[in-house]
């Protein structure tokens, strides 16, 4: 009997797997017969013009603010260390210009866009790392004046018993 019922539940598993990969095939198969109208020339101007509109979408304008660690001003990338990880971006004409005053380590602001995969930055702001004071130099003991009073000794631990 236990045998029966773990045969059935298998057969309804494989034929539900199956159905879900048919009912996926039948979604993609309605766009292909789309592409081939729009090859015919009398409903190439008819279809190509949702098409473009599908591409030419606004992507969305993210943002990150992080530490910069790699700057190529003639290569026009930048890489920004952030709270989710390195970024690496691939910088726009206007915002070129702005590059050649980012240096390593400053704090960086990067509006971008994601096309083609590729991050690419739209506006760059940048705020000069502020610099670390050295270490304080070592306080030398100055010579002691005849009315100051030696530091105490240090008290003696307790005698066991």
């Amino acid at each position: 009997m236990k045998k029966m019922i773990a045969i059935v539940v298998s057969l309804l598993f494989v034929l539900s797997v199956a159905g879900l990969s048919f009912a996926a095939e039948q979604k993609a198969a309605p766009a292909a017969p789309a592409e081939k109208k729009a090859a015919a020339p009398a409903e190439t101007k008819k279809e190509a013009a949702p098409a473009k509109a599908e591409k030419k979408a606004p992507a969305k304008v993210k943002q990150v603010t992080g530490e910069v660690i790699a700057v190529d001003a003639k290569a026009k990338t930048l890489t920004v260390k952030g709270k989710k990880g390195d970024m690496a971006f691939s910088v726009e004409e206007k915002a070129a210009a702005k590059l050649a005053d980012v240096k390593m380590g400053d704090k960086a602001t990067v509006k971008y866009k994601e096309m083609d995969g590729k991050n690419v930055a739209s506006s760059v702001t940048a705020k000069k790392a502020e610099k670390k004071e050295a270490a304080p130099a070592k306080k030398e003991a100055a010579p002691m004046k005849a009315d100051e009073k030696k530091p105490a000794a240090p008290a003696k631990p307790a005698e066991k018993k």
